[in-house]
């Protein structure tokens, strides 16, 4: 069976039994700080694919590294891929949670790059223009790239609006090229 499609079910199972116990919230620190994990420690990934390693320290492992005080469902959860010998699928599992979460809670990342810092009344305004846009809330990220000169670039859902001025002076040099 393919891993995206055996992480997607499992994760889809528990935001159903989440959703339920009206801890989907909660469920989603925990899965989102465990896929931060994979990412973070590298090593952890090697650790839980090691068959020598047992069962229960693996399940310490992974309640640790999704923030140790993880609620129940996350730990019964846990307990549930460990009995199942999907623990090497734990990753994509939380990642396809987080996933499926956002959508259903009408969440949408979006990002802010611009050349120097901007004052947190334009970074509010900006968010509440994507919000309005998108109908839905919006996890937004700022950055500060100078390489870009001037202006700004907005990425949010599938959108990009590149109003930068390193992107207008590229477009001149094009028309002038031809």
């Amino acid at each position: 069976m393919d891993i995206g499609v055996i992480s997607v079910r499992y994760a889809r199972a528990l935001l159903k039994a989440a959703t339920a116990a009206q801890l989907e919230d909660s469920v989603s620190i925990d899965m989102t700080t465990l896929a931060k994990s994979f990412v973070d420690v590298p090593q952890l990934r090697h650790a839980i694919d090691n068959p020598m390693l047992s069962k229960e320290k693996k399940r310490e492992l992974l309640a640790t590294a999704a923030g140790g005080n993880a609620v129940q469902l996350t730990r019964t959860f846990i307990d549930l891929v460990l009995r199942e010998d999907r623990e090497s699928l734990v990753q994509f599992m939380a990642n396809s949670y987080v996933t499926l979460y956002r959508k259903q809670k009408n969440i949408i990342r979006g990002k802010l790059t611009t050349a120097v810092a901007v004052s947190p009344d334009t970074e509010l305004k900006m968010r509440q223009m994507v919000e309005n846009k998108t109908k839905g809330t919006v996890e937004f990220e700022t950055e500060v790239n100078p390489d870009i000169i001037g202006g700004f670039i907005l990425e949010y859902d599938t959108y990009r609006l590149d109003a930068s001025v390193q992107s207008q002076l590229r477009s001149i040099l094009t028309q002038l090229r031809k």
